[in-house]
């Protein structure tokens, strides 16, 4: 029991304080304090406790004076103490645990005072690297612990160096000033930090950290990260953060590299000197692409035929020049595919091979898989011939010189009807067609975000896509009649059809697009319903997708005799990773096209736009803005009735490209 008199010590924020006990109550006590206020505490608080009791009856001012006195003594005396020589006497010692006076005796060379043993206790509670009190006993630390406490501390100077520095430092950047390496030799780790912050927040490993560091320099908005690191120069103005949150391969790895650039292009006698190569450098090849393409990886041409024609479809061959097991064959299963962006592209194989060394340029030789397909005057599939071959593409047309020379180019004219006959083969078997137009973002040198619609169904673009769903369709039904395993291509009817298949308008072909079953890749073949085919696969374009680049390998290995390259093992490997890798690519693709959609509509704000409604429920009407193909969800206005197909006028309230915002109203 704590005496009447008795002087005491209790901890108040952070400080020692000085007490005398002036009523002991059953559960709190009563103490004048050395600030003069009374105060009620109770005993659990009570760190230190005299042996000697003062009166009270000395009048409170000269209580308080005592008080004060006695708190500078043994700030004094605790100021003088040396805690690493006691505990270089005692941490040997087999005892690890001893009371408050024997070690207070240790330190003062003898019997002490309250005032030196409370004085000693002070020196354990400011420097707590030796020692430890707890319960009324002080436990030595051992060597190893102190050497930890030691770190921890130089740890926590080093983060409040670090907090005061970079603080000054990012409100510097903000201010539009130029902060070098020298300058501040923790720019490229703090900045690394905030860019790993702003893109996966606590998942950061430096997450609090960051969040102290932001607070301090007063960032703390949504978005004041990201434009800081823009104003740092560590980001552009308009960083692709889905990509990087994405964790989406950019950069090759060194090996890949090396590799890529070791590749040269063989001539055609080198490549002629495979006995299996067909050489076809005298037909009359073509490559039909858009205007900004670099990378071709398809080519075509056509003869007549006395009952039809012989179509051509040439894939260049990356077979001997990417085979499984090379750096760039694992980098391109890693990517899945090339992703394509309005202000750039992340490729699936180096450029040095997708717009050079393997890209069917003009004039120049390539070894390719040639298609060879006889086709009767109706369609029908009367042969096929899948063959290695050397070939030189004599000219190379745009989509838009296609359109205009459709009828006046005799292969383009000849090619045109026979892929309507086939279009109308494949509409006959059930399937889908549903040309949705394509939206060309362009941005201007200025910033200024265009947006364009044009057709995915003009003629050159259809016959170029028919040709490409033959040969696919080609290389499945081969695969399938060898029984080999491969990545099939299939999708289950749609959960509700709705269109005709022709001239179906653009309503109606978006409300259907919400009823289409997913697609599957397997590796048997199975039917594919929007297209109209009882097996397909993909293997016309092996510089951008990997599913393409694997099945070459497993076709061009069948054609030249020597058996399955892959197992359906190994298929079924490609096809998990595949999928994997596609989800991850096609998400990417997505949010970045739907950013560059909410950066156009930001300059659009407060004004009106059209809209299609596409479909409408009791809570929800579908609309869509007809200016750039962006879905959005109203609820019903009751002010006027719409019918699915209607066009009206939506009022653009706020956009936020960065914030992924879009509010629309009536």
């Amino acid at each position: 029991m704590i005496l009447q008199g008795s002087l005491i010590e209790f901890i108040d924020d952070g400080k020692f304080v000085c007490g005398l006990v002036t009523e002991n109550g059953n559960k709190r006590l009563r103490l004048l304090g050395q600030n003069g206020r009374d105060i009620n505490l109770p005993p659990s608080r009570i760190i230190t406790v005299s042996k000697k009791t003062h009166s009270l009856d000395q009048g409170r001012d000269n209580l308080v004076a005592l008080l004060k006195s006695t708190a500078e003594n043994r700030r004094q005396l605790a100021a003088a103490i040396d805690l690493q020589e006691l505990w270089e006497m005692t941490c040997e010692e087999p005892v690890t645990e001893f009371s408050v006076g024997f070690l207070a005796e240790l330190c003062f060379n003898g019997e002490v005072s309250d005032d030196q043993e409370a004085a000693f206790l002070r020196a354990v509670f400011a420097d707590r690297f030796f020692f430890k009190f707890k319960n009324g006993r002080i436990t030595v630390y051992t060597p190893e612990q102190v050497e930890q406490l030691r770190h921890q501390q130089e740890k926590e100077e080093e983060k409040k160096r670090l907090l005061e520095t970079g603080a000054a430092a990012l409100n510097r950047i903000m201010a539009g000033e130029q902060v070098t390496e020298q300058q501040w030799p923790e720019r490229g780790r703090v900045l690394a930090l905030i860019e790993e912050f702003f893109l996966f927040g606590s998942e950061c490993a430096e997450a609090d950290l960051v969040r102290q560091l932001l607070k301090k320099a007063d960032l703390t908005g949504p978005n004041d990260s990201y434009h800081l690191l823009v104003r740092a120069g560590v980001w552009q103005k308009d960083e692709n953060t889905a990509l990087l949150r994405a964790r989406q391969p950019v950069a090759f790895s060194e090996e890949a590299a090396g590799r890529a650039l070791s590749i040269r292009a063989d001539s055609a006698e080198e490549l002629l000197a495979d006995p299996r190569r067909r050489d076809l450098r005298d037909l009359s090849i073509f490559t039909i692409d858009g205007p900004g393409t670099r990378d071709y990886d398809d080519a075509l041409h056509v003869e007549e035929r006395e009952n039809g024609l012989l179509v051509g479809v040439h894939i260049t061959d990356l077979t001997h020049i990417i085979p499984p097991g090379d750096p760039l064959f694992a980098e391109a299963r890693e990517r899945a595919t090339s992703i394509y962006f309005p202000e750039g592209q992340v490729p699936m194989l180096p450029k040095s091979l997708s717009e050079g060394v393997c890209s069917l340029l003009v004039d120049q030789p390539r070894p390719a898989m040639s298609f060879l397909i006889h086709l009767a005057n109706d369609g029908e599939v009367l042969d096929t011939t899948i063959t290695p071959s050397v070939i030189q593409v004599r000219r190379r047309l745009t989509y838009e010189e296609v359109d205009r020379t459709i009828d006046s180019d005799r292969d383009i004219a000849l090619l045109n009807k026979m892929c309507g006959l086939l279009r109308r083969r494949r509409l006959d078997n059930g399937a889908l067609m549903l040309p949705f137009p394509d939206v060309n973002i362009e941005i201007q040198d200025d910033g200024e975000v265009t947006i364009t619609l044009s057709p995915a169904d003009t003629p050159a673009r259809s016959l170029v896509a028919e040709l490409m769903i033959l040969a696919n369709n080609t290389a499945a039904s081969y695969l399938a009649a060898q029984e080999a395993p491969g990545l099939f291509r299939s999708q289950p009817p749609p959960h509700k059809r709705l269109v005709s298949g022709v001239n179906d308008g653009l309503q109606l072909i978006a409300r259907q697009r919400r009823f289409l079953a997913r697609g599957e890749l397997s590796t048997r073949p199975k039917a594919h319903s929007g297209l109209g085919l009882s097996c397909y696969t993909t293997v016309t374009s092996p510089l951008r997708r990997f599913l393409d680049l694997a099945m070459q390998h497993q076709l061009s290995n069948l054609v030249r005799g020597k058996g399955i390259l892959f197992s359906a093992d190994q298929c079924q490997n490609f096809a998990a990773s595949i999928n994997q890798n596609l989800v991850r690519a096609n998400t990417v693709r997505q949010q970045r096209h739907r950013y560059w959609l909410l950066r156009y509509l930001e300059a659009q704000e407060g004004r009106t736009a059209n809209a299609l409604v596409v479909s409408q429920g009791p809570s929800r009407i579908n609309l869509l803005l007809t200016d750039c193909l962006l879905d959005i969800n109203l609820p019903p206005n009751p002010a006027f009735a719409t019918e699915p197909g209607d066009s009206v006028r939506v009022k653009i309230v706020r956009v936020n490209a960065l914030e992924n915002i879009l509010r629309v109203e009536w």
